[in-house]
């Protein structure tokens, strides 16, 4: 029941909350049939310091790949030495991203000033410690893109893309990789489908925000990262692409993103 970092090509879910609530009791079935339809590996961003040691115990029992960030959505849990803790954790636990930061200017209630000054220091950590970030972009691509030309990272990925093209093309340009996952799967998520199907494949990675943003076949129950393997064949199909081309780019582009060297 443990992932490793598979020396061949395999599905990898970019973005999942395996340490949810919502999978208590099931975390050992769900990374079973997870690795059963093929995901060799699953990246887990962390919200809050609280769950940094959630986190590292699901690492410990799983091998996934871990980031440590504070959450925009979870503003007011976030004191003032939550950073500094963040910064511990980023030198003492080999973290391979800082996430999931970003901002929200979708969801009412949150400080917008606020959000800005924890994202742009929590961007001077990944610059410090020379580690790319997991964006959460809500209705706020154009600010993001402001902050990330004047503190430059090494890449990542903007999760659950749904900006416009020109945006996108400006996320890929500072060399970020695009997350598409259970929007992508609704027939009415025109722009979105339009974006998965036209963007260089060389931008494109897959996940789930599992338990979130479910897809169009499972309404009714939480996302899962074995979803993972169907959005490969619903992008295959937008992009009229051989499954096994598409998977192989996603796995280095899924490397890339994160920075690290493809296994031989």
């Amino acid at each position: 029941m443990h992932f490793h970092s598979a020396p061949g090509p395999c599905l990898i879910d970019t973005h999942c909350h395996l340490d949810a609530p919502e999978f208590d009791g099931q975390r050992d079935d769900i990374v079973a049939a997870a690795q059963a339809s093929g995901v060799g590996q699953l990246l887990l961003p962390s919200i809050h310091s609280d769950s940094f040691a959630d986190s590292l115990a699901m690492r410990a029992r799983y091998g996934c790949w871990i980031a440590f960030g504070l959450h925009p959505i979870y503003l007011s849990r976030h004191l003032d030495d939550h950073l500094q803790i963040l910064e511990e954790h980023l030198q003492q636990h080999a973290p391979l991203a800082v996430g999931e930061i970003g901002l929200d200017y979708y969801l009412p209630g949150l400080d917008a000033a606020r959000q800005e000054s924890l994202l742009v220091e929590q961007l001077k950590l990944a610059r410090k410690y020379n580690l790319p970030v997991l964006l959460h972009v809500r209705r706020a691509q154009d600010r993001i893109l402001k902050y990330l030309r004047q503190t430059p990272v090494p890449g990542g990925i903007a999760h659950a893309f749904n900006g416009s093209r020109q945006q996108a093309d400006a996320f890929i340009q500072l060399g970020f990789k695009l997350g598409f996952g259970g929007a992508m799967t609704y027939s009415g998520s025109r722009r979105i489908r339009e974006l998965a199907t036209t963007l260089p494949l060389s931008a494109l990675v897959l996940e789930t925000d599992a338990p979130d943003i479910r897809p169009e076949w499972a309404q009714q129950q939480p996302n899962v990262p074995a979803n993972v393997e169907k959005f490969s064949f619903v992008m295959a199909e937008l992009r009229n692409i051989d499954l096994n081309e598409l998977r192989l780019a996603l796995w280095r582009n899924t490397y890339q993103a994160i920075g690290l060297p493809l296994p031989t």
